[in-house]
C-alpha cells in the first residue's frame, strides 16, 4: 500500500544506520531485555534514590513504581522485586538498579512512543480489519512483546481467510524525540483452495449428498463470493460437527467420523479434503420413560409431554426438543432449577435405543445482575419489562427463553440472545442480554401490476419504536390510484406501567373503487384499543370504534334513463355511522416470531356493530398457521383463514362492511379479484362477501445464493372462497333476482413463487402466480411486487 513519502525517506534511513530491526525468519523476541541487572552492591540502607536516563516519564512516575523507598533495607532479592516491577509496567525495555554507598540508583532505557501503525502488502484483508485485529496503536508504548503477540494475530487472521503461507514480519522506523514508525511487512501468499471434497465409508448417502452437509466448498471460478472455498483447519472441525449431526438425526446411532484430514497438493496449489467415516445401522427409539424424585411432578405427565413415541426414527434433535419440553414442564411446575439428562442404553441386536430422561433438581442458582448491551436507542428499562426475570429471581431457562422470544416479538431488533455469564459464587450467575438494533422507522412503498396493466402505487412512514420508548407512533399519508389515507396512530405498551397496551387511531380514508367497483367510499373515524395477557402464550385486546362510512355511486350511473350499474349498487349510497365494540384472542406457540420454524399460532376476532350508530352486524374472523421446519433451508408453513358477517335487527350488511379479498390476501388475484360481483350494463363490479375461507401452503426452498444477499424463496399454494349476499342485496324492487349478480362459493386456486429480497433499500417481495381454479368474472394478476424502505 502507499505510504506517505517521509515515511519512506526515514525508514531508508533507519534502514541504512541499521536501526530498523525486529523479527526475521526464524528470529524470537525475548520480552524482558537480557541487559536487565542490578548492578553495585545488593545489601544496605537506602538514604538517596537517583532516576537516571528518563527522558519523557517524569522522576515521580518512576519512583511511584517502585516498591523500595528512602530508609528501606534492601538486599538481592527486593532489588530483583524492584526490577521486576518496572518491567511490568511496559515503559522501559532496559532496567539497571545498583546500591553504592547508601543511593539506590536506576538506570532506565524507556521504550519509544508509537507515532504510527502502517501495513503494506496486504490487498486480501482491508486495513481496517487488520487495524481491529492488532493491539499496539499510535500514541502507545512499543514493546517487542506487544509486537510479536500482533504478528501472530495477523498470521491467524489470514490462515483463517485461507492464506496458511502469510508471512509477516514488523519494522521500526525511529524518529526523534523517542518515537518510532511501526511497519507490518505482509506476504500474503497465495489463497489455499480446496480442489476436492471427498468421503470414504459412506454407503447410505453419496458425496454430492454429503458436500451439501458440510460447509467447505471445493474451489470453483464461480465461487467468487464465496469464502468456504479455501482451507480451514477449524472449518474441518466444524465440517465434521455437521457431519455427526446429519447422520445422528437420521437414525445412524453408532455413526463417528474417524478421521477429517487435508492433503496438500504437489503442485502446491491447493488441499484435498478426505472425511474417513463409519455409518453404522440405522437406529429406531424404543422405550421411552422418565424418571425424578421430584414429588411435585407426576412422571406419567412428563412423559406424555415428551415428544417421541417407541419405533420412531432415532433423532438427536428430538432428543433436544423432548429435554427442552421437560425443562419448560417442570419451570412451569415452579422448579426454577432442573438438571434433565438423557440416558442411552442401544440394543445393536434390535437395533434400538432406549432413552431415560432423569429429571432431578439442580442446584438452585440466583440470577446476580443483569446486563444489557448493544441498545444504542431503545431504552434500558423498555428491554428490562420484556423480561421475566429480575435480579435476585431464582434462573429459569424457560424464563429465559421466553424473555429472549419477548424480546425479538418487538421487531426493534436484528438479532438477540442471552447469555449465561458465570460468577466467582457457584449459587449466583449474571445474564448478558445482547441486542443488536435495527430501523424502526418504515418508509413504505409498495406497487403492483396485474394482468390488465393496472399499477397500483401505495406510499406511508411509520416509526414503531418511538424516542427508543417502544412506543408505536404513527403519521401516515398515503396516496394511490385507489385508495387516499390519512391517519394518525399511538400505542403504549405500558400503559399506567402496567402490562396493559393502550393506544388510539385517527383516521381519514377516502377509498376510489372504481376500478374494482363503481362506487367510492369515505371513512372519518377513531379507534380506542387496550390488550392484556391471558397467559404466557396467549394475548387479548378489545376495542372501541367510532366511524363514520359514506358511500358515493355518481349519479349518472344510477339515473333511470341511462342507469350504467345496477339498483344494488344505487341502494348503497347514503351516509351512516358505525358505532362496535370488538375484541380478538391469540394464542402464539411459534418457536419464533418474526421467522418461525416450528410452532402454531391460531387468532379469533369478532365485532358487534349496533351499539349506537345506523349499522347493525356481527363479524367473526378465525385464522391460524402452522409450521414445521424439515432443516434450515426448507420450512413447510400451512395457515388459513376463514370468516363471517351477518345484520342483525333486520339490518343487512353494507357493501363496505363485507369480505374483499385478493392481492397479498389471495395470490394470482387483484385486489377485490374474486367474490360476487355485478355484471350488469356490462361492467364487472366486486360487490364482496359475508363469508370466506382461504389455505395457504408454504414451502421455502433454498436459493443457492450466499446468505449475505438476503435472497429467500418460497412454493405456494392458495386455496379458497367468497361469497354468501343477503337476499335484498341479490333481487330488485319486483321481488325477482337480479340477472345481473353473480354469487356463488365456487372454489379458487393459484400456485406460484414469492422471492424476498432484503435489499438496500429495504425488504422487497416478489410473487409470480400460476391461476389453477377461477371463474370468469374474477380479476387477476400473474405479478406483485411490494417494498418497505426502513429508516
Amino acid at each position: 500500500m502507499a505510504q506517505p513519502m517521509q515515511i519512506r525517506r526515514a525508514r531508508s534511513a533507519a534502514l541504512v544506520s541499521g536501526l530498523a530491526i525486529l523479527m526475521a525468519a526464524g528470529a524470537v523476541l525475548s520480552p524482558q531485555p537480557a541487559l536487565a541487572q542490578a548492578a553495585g552492591a545488593q545489601q544496605g540502607t537506602v538514604q538517596r534514590i537517583i532516576v537516571a536516563g528518563n527522558e519523557r516519564i517524569e522522576q515521580s512516575t518512576v519512583l511511584s513504581y517502585l516498591p523500595i523507598g528512602v530508609g528501606d533495607t534492601v538486599d538481592p532479592a527486593r532489588i530483583d522485586l524492584a526490577l521486576k516491577a518496572l518491567f511490568r509496567t511496559d515503559l522501559f525495555s532496559d532496567v539497571k538498579v545498583g546500591l553504592v554507598d547508601g543511593d539506590l540508583t536506576i538506570e532506565v532505557v524507556e521504550n519509544p512512543i508509537i507515532n504510527r501503525v502502517v501495513f503494506e502488502g496486504n490487498s486480501g484483508l482491508k486495513e481496517d480489519k487488520l487495524r481491529d485485529e492488532v493491539t499496539v496503536r499510535p500514541r502507545g508504548i512499543f514493546t517487542r512483546a506487544k509486537v510479536q503477540s500482533d504478528v501472530q494475530r495477523i498470521i491467524e487472521l489470514y490462515r483463517r481467510s485461507g492464506r496458511i503461507a502469510a508471512a509477516v514480519t514488523p519494522k521500526i522506523v525511529e524518529l526523534p524525540q523517542k518515537r518510532v514508525d511501526l511497519i507490518f511487512e505482509i506476504d500474503e501468499g497465495q489463497k489455499s483452495g480446496i480442489l476436492g471434497v471427498n468421503f470414504l465409508g459412506n454407503v447410505e448417502f453419496s458425496d454430492n449428498d454429503l458436500r451439501d452437509v458440510v460447509v467447505t466448498e471445493e474451489s470453483a471460478w464461480y465461487r467468487f463470493f464465496s469464502n468456504n472455498a479455501n482451507y480451514d483447519p477449524d472449518r474441518l472441525e466444524y465440517d465434521k460437527e455437521q457431519l455427526r449431526k446429519h447422520y445422528r438425526n437420521r437414525g445412524f446411532y453408532d455413526f463417528r467420523v474417524i478421521s477429517g484430514v487435508a492433503e496438500l497438493s504437489s503442485a502446491r496449489n491447493g488441499f484435498a479434503v478426505t472425511y474417513t467415516l463409519e455409518e453404522g445401522p440405522r437406529y429406531r427409539f424404543g422405550k421411552i420413560s422418565v424418571e425424578t424424585e421430584l414429588k411435585k411432578l407426576d412422571t406419567g405427565v412428563l412423559t406424555q409431554l415428551v415428544p417421541i413415541r417407541s419405533g420412531d426414527l432415532y433423532e438427536d434433535e428430538r432428543i433436544e426438543s423432548a429435554t427442552d419440553a421437560l425443562t419448560f414442564a417442570a419451570g412451569a411446575a415452579g422448579f426454577a432449577a432442573v438438571d434433565v439428562r438423557p440416558r442411552y442404553v442401544a440394543d445393536p441386536k434390535t437395533q434400538t435405543v432406549d432413552v431415560i430422561f432423569q429429571v432431578n433438581e439442580g442446584p438452585r442458582v440466583y440470577v446476580n445482575r443483569i446486563d444489557i448491551v448493544g441498545n444504542t436507542q431503545t431504552l434500558d428499562h423498555v428491554i428490562r419489562r420484556e423480561l421475566n426475570l429480575v435480579e435476585g429471581d431464582a434462573y429459569n431457562r424457560a424464563l429465559v427463553d421466553r424473555s429472549e422470544n419477548n424480546l425479538k416479538a418487538l421487531g426493534f431488533f436484528k438479532d438477540v440472545t442471552i447469555e449465561e455469564t458465570p460468577t466467582t459464587n457457584a449459587d449466583r450467575t449474571d445474564l448478558l442480554v445482547k441486542v443488536e438494533e435495527q430501523p424502526t422507522g418504515e418508509l413504505t412503498f409498495s406497487a403492483g401490476y396485474s394482468s390488465v396493466d393496472q399499477l397500483l402505487l401505495d406510499l406511508g412512514i411509520t416509526q414503531r419504536n418511538f424516542r427508543g420508548r417502544g412506543q408505536d407512533a404513527r403519521a401516515r399519508i398515503s396516496w394511490g390510484s385507489y385508495r387516499q389515507q390519512l391517519d394518525f396512530s399511538f400505542t403504549e405498551p405500558r400503559f399506567l406501567d402496567r402490562n396493559l397496551r393502550a393506544g388510539v387511531d385517527l383516521y381519514y380514508f377516502v377509498y376510489d373503487l372504481s376500478d374494482f367497483s363503481s362506487y367510492e367510499t369515505t371513512s372519518l373515524g377513531t379507534n380506542v384499543r387496550i390488550g392484556f395477557p391471558l397467559t404466557a402464550d396467549a394475548f387479548m385486546t378489545m376495542r372501541y370504534v367510532l366511524r363514520q362510512d359514506e358511500v358515493q355511486v355518481p349519479d349518472y350511473f344510477c339515473d333511470p334513463s341511462q342507469q350504467q350499474v345496477s339498483q344494488t349498487l344505487c341502494d348503497q349510497r347514503g351516509r351512516y355511522t358505525t358505532s362496535l365494540l370488538g375484541y380478538q384472542v391469540t394464542l402464539d406457540r411459534r418457536n419464533d416470531p418474526v421467522r418461525p420454524t416450528r410452532g402454531y399460532f391460531v387468532s379469533l376476532a369478532q365485532d358487534l356493530a349496533g351499539l349506537g350508530g345506523d349499522v347493525n352486524y356481527l363479524r367473526s374472523e378465525l385464522e391460524g398457521g402452522w409450521y414445521y421446519g424439515f432443516n434450515k433451508d426448507f420450512v413447510l408453513s400451512l395457515s388459513g383463514s376463514a370468516g363471517y358477517v351477518t345484520g342483525w335487527g333486520d339490518d343487512v350488511v353494507r357493501i363496505n362492511d363485507r369480505f374483499y379479498k385478493g392481492g397479498n390476501s389471495f395470490r394470482g388475484f387483484r385486489v377485490a379479484g374474486i367474490g360476487p360481483r355485478d355484471i350488469s350494463f356490462g361492467r364487472s363490479d366486486a360487490l364482496g362477501g359475508e363469508a370466506f375461507a382461504i389455505g395457504s401452503a408454504e414451502l421455502t426452498v433454498p436459493t443457492f445464493i450466499p446468505q449475505q444477499y438476503g435472497i429467500r424463496a418460497s412454493l405456494f399454494t392458495d386455496v379458497g372462497t367468497l361469497g354468501i349476499l343477503d337476499d335484498a342485496i341479490k333481487t330488485g324492487s319486483d321481488g325477482l333476482p337480479l340477472p345481473g349478480v353473480v354469487d356463488d362459493l365456487s372454489l379458487r386456486a393459484s400456485a406460484g413463487l414469492s422471492v424476498f429480497w432484503r435489499s438496500p433499500m429495504g425488504p422487497i417481495r416478489f410473487d409470480f402466480s400460476q391461476i389453477l381454479q377461477r371463474e370468469d368474472y374474477d380479476r387477476v394478476e400473474t405479478f406483485r411486487f411490494s417494498q418497505t424502505t426502513k429508516f
